[in-house]
């Protein structure tokens, strides 16, 4: 696997830096450990369920291997976003989540970006010239080995044919808004991130969507952690799956998998 250069180590560290706002051991109120794709729309959806819940929510937002990891080392959260099921059943199989809470709330895409004011383009099918495209360069990633969107994305090219082919030009990042700094600072000519990531970062554009068949199903799962202490957290995760919630969620891209309960 190529070394990321110091440059992109950099914005990638930037990005990281910007996402862990948010003390992860020092948490005193309702406390939310969520996957970095999620910031826009969490955001929203917390500020809008403030009322119904009684208190606004401390949000940490990370790659959903690292919140996992951190709440399996003692992090005291009481809800669990993770952008995969795999790293909720890492949770759930070491008792660490409260099993009958868990939900498949949300789903996604995955796709190719660009800078905005690239010319690439691209046709996603089965062995098109990735390498191609990424000529020099590098393809910004979320590590494709525990990230999520990494692994969603490895998984496509190599259903596609084509993982052997870019492999080497890849610049792994910390997780997938870190990606996207890459290609949104001209770090990265194309990277791999989630449709809402893209709607969220107007200095890079679209240049082609994965097929679905092409990797697994991207599902968003919630629990509240076995050790939750927050009286509010069952209002919570109420209001995650209310109408106003999925009306945020559908905002920024997500397609909400449940149907809206009312408060």
């Amino acid at each position: 696997m190529a070394r990321i250069s110091m440059q992109l180590v950099a914005a990638a560290g930037v990005a990281a830096m910007v996402l862990a706002a948010a003390p992860v051991f020092a948490a005193e109120n309702l406390t939310v450990f969520a996957a970095a794709s999620l910031k826009n729309a969490l955001d929203n959806v917390n500020a809008a369920c403030e009322a119904d819940v009684g208190e606004k929510a401390t949000i940490s937002y990370a790659a959903s291997s690292a919140l996992a990891k951190q709440i399996e080392e003692g992090a005291p959260a009481d809800v669990f976003i993770s952008a995969d099921l795999d790293w909720m059943k890492y949770l759930s199989d070491k008792k660490l989540t409260k099993p009958d809470t868990e939900v498949k709330l949300l789903g996604n895409r995955i796709v190719l970006v660009a800078p905005a004011d690239s010319q690439a383009s691209a046709e996603i099918a089965q062995d098109f010239d990735l390498a191609k495209l990424v000529g020099d360069g590098r393809l910004a990633m979320a590590n494709v080995d525990s990230v999520p969107a990494g692994k969603y994305g490895k998984a496509a090219l190599e259903k596609l044919g084509i993982w052997g082919s870019v492999e080497g030009k890849v610049a792994q990042a910390e997780n997938v808004r870190a990606a996207l700094a890459l290609v949104s600072t001209g770090e990265a000519p194309l990277g791999i991130v989630y449709q809402t990531d893209a709607a969220a970062d107007k200095k890079v554009k679209i240049v082609g969507t994965f097929p679905e068949d092409s990797h697994p199903p991207i599902v968003y799962p919630v629990a509240q952690t076995a050790e939750s202490k927050d009286a509010e957290t069952p209002a919570f995760l109420k209001c995650l799956q209310s109408a106003k919630a999925r009306a945020l969620f559908e905002e920024q891209g997500f397609a909400v998998l449940v149907p809206p309960v009312s408060n």
